[in-house]
């Protein structure tokens, strides 16, 4: 059943993106053929005044001449070294299932045309990550997405998992209602950022861990504290999305750890050498018990050296640590 004819310069658009490449070219007849199959029938003559139009307006379809005309469609939205970027990406993403992952790459690689997307796909390397199980990821990110457009606030269960790895939910499933700011993917897991009312602060939950997201009809509650928001200084302060008290802490480091430094705090971290094999800096960071294991991980390659109540917080946590082993 032939089909509508304006339609067919779309067609051969649509097949010469999805099957072909610079490698891959496809020849007249052959490109007549897919689109007799697809219920466009057409001449050579009509066939290359399509390809012209398509030309003309924007969609490249290059040519080659061998014994016959050969097309292709070059031009794509991403490099493949940008695709498997992307896709060792998802792969690495804690927060979405195996089975979302399997389906997004499969997406991803399609962006490169049927066949590099064949070979994309075959090079994937498994990374092993530990995936979620919550397959409700992109349908609450969807939500929270429209939550923020809307200016509502959101409401939603949240839950732990026990050692059976079963779901406890927090407050006996009493509902959270916030007032969502935004989204953020730190270590391997998705965040939402938000404003709580109860508290009157800036709260943070892991998408994955939230479940029965809904959006309510109360608007978002515009405060003081939630219109100063700034979501690159407050990710910055807040060291890996462990809450505590604001502080500008100085620190004295063996000059091999420079990398674990810029790592952590970003190339904006003013470094100076310091005396011996030593390097000093100064970093804004939130003090947490997250922050002080960080500080002890290094041993004695890293000093906390103002200020002293900070410097006494790290002396404390190593004191609690090794009394552990009593």
């Amino acid at each position: 059943m032939e089909k509508d004819k304006k339609l067919r310069p779309m067609k051969i658009w649509e097949i010469l993106r999805r099957e072909t490449d610079e490698d891959h070219p496809m020849g007249t007849e052959t490109l007549r053929e897919r689109l007799k199959e697809s219920g466009y029938p057409c001449t050579r003559k009509t066939l290359y005044g399509d390809i012209a139009l398509l030309n003309d307006n924007g969609y490249e379809v290059m040519r080659t001449r061998k014994i016959s005309n050969e097309y292709y469609v070059a031009d794509r939205s991403f490099d493949i070294p940008e695709l498997q970027i992307l896709m060792d990406a998802v792969q690495a993403a804690s927060f979405i299932t195996d089975k979302k992952t399997k389906v997004l790459i499969g997406k991803i690689a399609q962006l490169a045309g049927d066949k590099k997307a064949e070979v994309l796909q075959k090079n994937t390397v498994e990374f092993h990550t530990p995936k979620s199980d919550n397959e409700q990821i992109f349908y609450i990110v969807d939500k929270i997405g429209s939550a923020i457009e809307q200016r509502r606030q959101i409401s939603f269960v949240y839950f732990d998992y026990d050692i059976l790895y079963q779901r406890v939910y927090r407050k006996e499933k009493r509902r959270y209602v916030v007032n969502p700011l935004s989204t953020v993917f730190s270590n391997d897991n998705y965040y939402l950022m938000c404003y709580d009312d109860k508290h009157g602060n800036i709260g943070h939950y892991r998408i994955d861990r939230m479940d029965e997201v809904d959006i309510e009809q109360t608007p978002i509650n515009e405060t003081e504290e939630s219109k100063k928001f700034d979501l690159s200084r407050h990710k910055r302060a807040l060291f890996e999305m462990f809450s505590g008290e604001d502080a500008k802490v100085s620190f004295q480091a063996d000059k091999t750890l420079i990398d674990h430094i810029f790592d952590k705090f970003g190339k904006g971290v003013h470094i100076t050498y310091g005396e011996g094999n030593t390097v000093v800096f100064t970093a804004n960071v939130q003090v947490s018990k997250r922050f002080l294991g960080w500080c002890c991980s290094f041993g004695d390659m890293l000093k906390v050296t103002a200020p002293k109540e900070v410097a006494d917080q790290v002396k404390e946590q190593l004191s609690e640590t090794a009394n552990q082993y009593d």
